[in-house]
């Protein structure tokens, strides 16, 4: 029961990540807009419509993954790019400094490296 829980928690966050990496993919302008970001021209576009989906398709892939096999392995991947990602945070926190939309997509992050942890504790090591 609890391992059924924990792998619809992960599959929650792999699917919510291959949205924001097919959000990117189709419409850059728009969620770049969400995400603070203003492409320069259609260069900016074409960077923001490759880096990004290639980090929420990929981390949202292997969580996926993960979840539907019951695996714990394919949740590192994931795991590390979020905790990359928070990390780059708290450090622009540092050098920046602080403005308040700063800590909601933080809160979000940690929120899903959570998941992925107890996942990682939850599900099977290895087939």
């Amino acid at each position: 029961m609890m391992r059924n829980l924990v792998r619809a928690l992960v599959a929650l966050v792999g699917l919510f990540n291959l949205a924001i990496g097919l959000g990117f993919l189709l419409d850059p302008a728009l969620l770049g807009a969400k995400f603070f970001l203003s492409p320069a021209g259609i260069q900016g576009l074409a960077t923001i419509r490759a880096d990004f989906p290639a980090f929420f398709l990929t981390g949202g892939a292997f969580a996926l993954y993960g979840a539907w096999r019951g695996l714990a392995g394919p949740l590192l991947y994931p795991l590390v790019m979020l905790a990359t990602a928070l990390t780059g945070r708290f450090i622009s926190l540092a050098v920046d400094g602080v403005s308040p939309t700063a800590f909601p997509p933080m809160a979000v992050e940690a929120g899903m490296i959570i998941v992925l942890l107890i996942g990682r504790s939850a599900l099977t090591p290895r087939r």
